[in-house]
């Protein structure tokens, strides 16, 4: 399973794409979108989804 970023919401802050630790989150087209080939869901580094930790706008880092 891995997360998404819910585009209508997103503020495009940037802080999501800085604590991810696999480096799943990038910028495309002005707009940042996590690749489901690397977000584990931070299982093994972190209790909970960083993205969604520290995204400040809520619900918009979610499951896929």
């Amino acid at each position: 399973m891995s997360y998404k970023i819910v585009a209508s919401q997103c503020t495009v802050c940037g802080a999501c794409e800085f604590e991810c630790p696999n480096a799943a989150i990038s910028l495309k087209r002005d707009m940042y979108v996590i690749d489901p080939k690397k977000c584990t869901e931070c299982e093994g580094s972190f209790d909970t989804p960083q993205c969604a930790a520290v995204c400040p706008v809520p619900d918009t880092c979610v499951p896929a």
